[in-house]
């Protein structure tokens, strides 16, 4: 693993600064692909050169990570005022969809453990970074990134928004065609 994360490093970390200006995410996002990667290696089919390969990874973690800084803004705005002109901004059914997409927020926080809770509200509800949370629970880098990796994992497991929508989108296609 060392070994490849010092081969790709440096490329990985560049290519995500393209795309993405905050480094500290950028430092993440590249920890993150080189992690998701590396765990993809036995899949490779090397129908492409690894780099593409890993570009592929980052490409795709570039994309979450916009989407989900959409939806963090949509539903955390910690500013009364900028919540306010985003309301009055927002037509009525992207006003349903954004209390809907918080009350699933809500019931998946619910749903998971309090360390993992904790954690992920003070990365993206407080906006801590990775290393305020690694000394306020007075932990390394490498085991908060971990924590926080676990925290995602675990939401993620818990998430039904997608799958509810997903079915949802086709019934009402098949109701359509009837």
């Amino acid at each position: 693993m060392e070994e490849f994360y010092l081969k790709y490093y440096k490329s990985v970390r560049s290519f995500l600064e393209n795309k993405i200006d905050d480094s500290d995410k950028v430092e993440e996002l590249a920890n993150d692909v080189l992690m998701a990667a590396y765990n993809s290696l036995p899949t490779f089919n090397q129908k492409c050169s690894e780099f593409s390969f890993i570009c592929s990874i980052a490409k795709h973690k570039v994309v979450d990570y916009y989407r989900k800084k959409k939806i963090k803004t949509i539903l955390f705005s910690a500013n009364p005022i900028f919540e306010e002109i985003a309301d009055q901004s927002l037509s009525p059914e992207r006003d349903v969809l954004k209390e809907e997409l918080k009350k699933e927020i809500g019931k998946t926080l619910k749903e998971i453990k309090e360390g993992s809770k904790k954690i992920l509200r003070l990365k993206y509800v407080q906006g801590w970074t990775t290393l305020k949370i690694a000394k306020a629970f007075k932990l390394t880098l490498k085991a908060t990134e971990s924590r926080l990796l676990r925290a995602r994992k675990e939401f993620q497991q818990s998430w039904n928004y997608d799958n509810k929508k997903a079915k949802e989108t086709v019934e009402n296609k098949r109701t359509n065609r009837d």
